[in-house]
């Protein structure tokens, strides 16, 4: 039974909504921007009502197969970990897509939404708001690149982690954020690189020119 939840739950996940609703509008956003699947280059390329609508399609397939299952007994155990992760996992690595997908920021808001009723969910947000306008300050008005944005969720997913341990959530709880936080951080790696690069050669530029 975990296994054809699990199995379920991941193809659930592996729904490219945005990308779908992007044909619709007949633009491919896998050519727009970063080349991500997701919802914000759906919003970029088709409008911000197109946007919403790809957001509220990837959060309900993580929230609504979670809210499900979650009254079952296995939800208050480990065995309840890959059923969780897997519509995140279905999306950053979708069938429908060859293997490729997104970034799974939306879903992954609806798994928290689910799991916790909101509350993470919220606090992974009010984490990303305050990223965004430490970015912004630093950045004195510059545009954010899709490389510094996955920083920001990779970091804020990593300072969500306070949270859990302050509110002593169960350890399969803890588990699910750390399956969610690699996948982040995989998805994110080269940006992640990239930006750690860029502030060492700033560094180093400082360094000679003093």
């Amino acid at each position: 039974m975990i296994l054809l939840l699990t199995i379920l739950c991941f193809l659930s996940g592996s729904l490219m909504f945005s990308y779908w609703l992007g044909l619709l509008k007949k633009k491919n956003i896998t050519e727009v921007g970063d080349g991500n699947p997701g919802a914000a280059n759906l919003w970029k390329a088709a409008g911000y009502k197109y946007g919403l609508t790809g957001i509220f399609l990837d959060f309900m397939k993580g929230y609504i197969p979670i809210v499900l299952i979650k009254e079952w007994e296995m939800a208050q155990n480990y065995q309840f970990i890959p059923i969780a992760l897997a519509p995140i996992y279905g999306h950053a690595f979708s069938p429908f897509m060859k293997g490729r997908g997104g970034k799974s920021i939306a879903v992954s808001f609806g798994v928290w939404s689910g799991l916790t009723e909101f509350r993470a969910s919220f606090m992974y947000a009010v984490i990303l708001a305050v990223l965004a306008v430490i970015t912004k300050w630093m950045k004195k008005g510059n545009p954010v690149t899709s490389e510094e944005d996955g920083f920001q969720t990779t970091l804020g997913m990593l300072f969500l982690y306070i949270y859990f341990y302050h509110q002593t959530y169960p350890a399969y709880i803890q588990w699910i954020w750390l399956g969610n936080f690699l996948l982040l951080f995989h998805k994110n790696k080269r940006g992640i690189i990239l930006i750690i690069k860029n502030k060492r050669m700033k560094k180093e530029e400082k360094h000679y020119t003093v």
